[in-house]
């Protein structure tokens, strides 16, 4: 349920990145992770490649390898950096080439790269020290994008899934009903801390966003694998957790066991300058 913010907060964290131990909870269930998150949309991962001036892609916090393989798909060549090493053996397994490091203190080794991507990640990374590092391993005229798919679900069902949450979690950190409405505007406040970071790293022209509206028919059970997969479920104890999905699930049992997700993908990106 992306319509969490991604620090698993109540609004967006300024330092989200200072949060480790939510940052590599993910890897708790590498399998569920990799199985229930969405895609990107093809014309976003499009969009980037010909926005490109070649294939050799960095994938920064490249997770189980998600975006990774869609743009190996696309025809480019990706190594990723990813910092917790469940989620980059699963990502190698995949067949995604991936070291186990947080992208600030990763040696690239002198290599250098056409694009810099992060799908979901860029939030976990020091917004100054990133885009310096970003502008360090980019090639002249290469290009940064980080992007995140942000859901929302239909109204009625949000209200009911909030007071669940609010209901088994009365003293947990969350305002879940503010969580639920208008997730794009309360990600807005975190895109625009992104592009603070890029300009303050010098070395890159002025940042763009870019939007992908798309829509998922979306099942009881693809919700219930989904949801632990976010970072306000990740750290749960198993009892709690199996009271949240029971209420969750009676919730879309409630309108006919399936609903369509409406997402918007957003993309922040730059171009590297020729000269830092």
């Amino acid at each position: 349920m992306p319509t969490i913010s991604p620090a698993g907060t109540p609004t967006p964290d300024p330092e989200p990145h200072r949060h480790r131990q939510v940052a590599e909870s993910f890897g708790n269930d590498a399998e569920r992770y990799d199985r229930a998150r969405p895609r990107y949309p093809q014309a976003m991962v499009d969009r980037i490649v010909a926005a490109c001036p070649g294939p050799d892609v960095l994938d920064v916090g490249c997770g189980t390898g998600i975006e990774a393989r869609q743009f190996q798909a696309a025809g480019c060549k990706v190594l990723g950096v990813e910092p917790d090493p469940r989620m980059a053996d699963f990502a190698r397994h995949s067949g995604v080439e991936a070291e186990v490091a947080t992208f600030e203190a990763w040696d690239p080794v002198g290599r250098d790269f056409d694009a810099v991507i992060a799908g979901m990640a860029w939030h976990w990374v020091d917004p100054v020290a990133g885009a310096v590092k970003a502008a360090q391993v980019l090639r002249p005229g290469g290009r940064w994008a980080a992007f995140w798919n942000v859901s929302q679900l239909p109204p009625g069902l949000d209200e009911a899934i909030a007071t669940v949450c609010q209901r088994v979690m009365p003293d947990g950190p969350f305002d879940f009903k503010g969580m639920m409405k208008n997730a794009v505007d309360m990600y807005q406040l975190m895109f625009d801390k992104v592009a603070d970071g890029i300009r303050a790293g010098g070395g890159f022209g002025e940042t763009e966003q870019w939007r992908f509206d798309w829509e998922h028919p979306c099942t009881r059970d693809e919700l219930l694998d989904l949801l632990p997969t976010q970072g306000a479920f990740t750290r749960l104890p198993p009892d709690t957790l199996a009271e949240v999905l029971e209420g969750v699930g009676a919730a879309v049992d409630a309108i006919g066991g399936s609903f369509t997700m409406r997402y918007a993908t957003v993309v922040v990106t730059a171009v590297r300058t020729t000269t830092a």
